[in-house]
């Protein structure tokens, strides 16, 4: 049975991983705010990394994820994001660059009223599963650091996802993977090793699915790289042209990379 101390022993816990992640995800926002200020408008009717996009459209997509996820704090239930999407793809480009900037600060703004009682209450659905504040904002951090990449690479090859981030972000690898990995037709293992910070993984093979699950620390690990490259890794972002030194067979690596293609 749960005591009284347990209970605020695991509020604490989840104050202190909200607290984290509000932190690392203020950092994306300011980092985003700085770069995308620089941009012409010419720039921003490149083509980003995902090669369906421009940046401006990168923009549109976190502008308007700021806004569903602002909705979603306030209780809103059974939200219907497309009357949003289309509000947002029916800006111009220079419009969805500077609304972009706007949402995120409202959304941080909403995050720091929070009270420890209402992340406590807060609960969201996401498909069969329910989430906890840390593991929804968790998912934000994500999404926003990871676009924001997207961005910065388009005019800087070494671009990376800074270590206060990415340190964050991946521990919940475990949890994107179940959707971001795709068979391969390969049954093997790997065990990986990060650094900055250091962490140890799983990463599973399977015939129906690729699960990726934390370890103990192994001392020959399979995988040596930075937190960032997994990060990318997990999320298709990690080809050739924007992989830095890892410990690793260039063929399995391609194996790892088929592994998780993007989304």
């Amino acid at each position: 049975m749960m005591t009284t101390d347990d209970a605020a022993t695991i509020n604490e816990d989840a104050d202190a991983s909200f607290r984290a992640r509000r932190a690392a995800l203020g950092e994306s926002v300011d980092r985003l705010a700085a770069l995308v200020r620089a941009l012409t408008p010419a720039q921003l009717r490149q083509q980003a990394y995902p090669s369906e996009w421009t940046v401006a459209d990168v923009l549109s997509h976190l502008g308007s994820g700021a806004v569903l996820t602002r909705l979603r704090l306030d209780g809103t239930v059974d939200l219907d994001p497309q009357p949003v999407w289309d509000e947002w793809n029916a800006k111009d480009p220079d419009a969805q660059a500077a609304a972009a900037l706007v949402a995120d600060a409202a959304l941080q703004a909403r995050l720091a009223t929070i009270t420890p009682d209402e992340q406590a209450a807060l609960r969201f659905s996401m498909g069969p599963m329910e989430l906890d504040l840390p593991t929804f904002l968790g998912l934000r951090l994500n999404e926003h650091a990871v676009h924001t990449w997207d961005i910065a690479v388009t005019f800087d090859d070494a671009a990376t996802i800074p270590p206060g981030e990415a340190g964050i972000m991946v521990d919940t690898l475990a949890l994107i993977s179940r959707f971001a990995g795709k068979p391969t037709g390969a049954e093997r293992t790997f065990t990986v090793r990060t650094v900055a910070p250091e962490r140890f993984f799983e990463i599973a093979l399977r015939t129906d699915g690729v699960a990726l699950s934390p370890l103990p620390p192994v001392d020959v690990p399979d995988l040596e790289l930075s937190t960032d490259a997994l990060v990318r890794l997990v999320y298709g972002r990690l080809d050739p042209a924007h992989t830095p030194v890892v410990n690793v067979l260039s063929a399995e690596l391609d194996e790892l990379r088929k592994a998780f293609p993007g989304f």
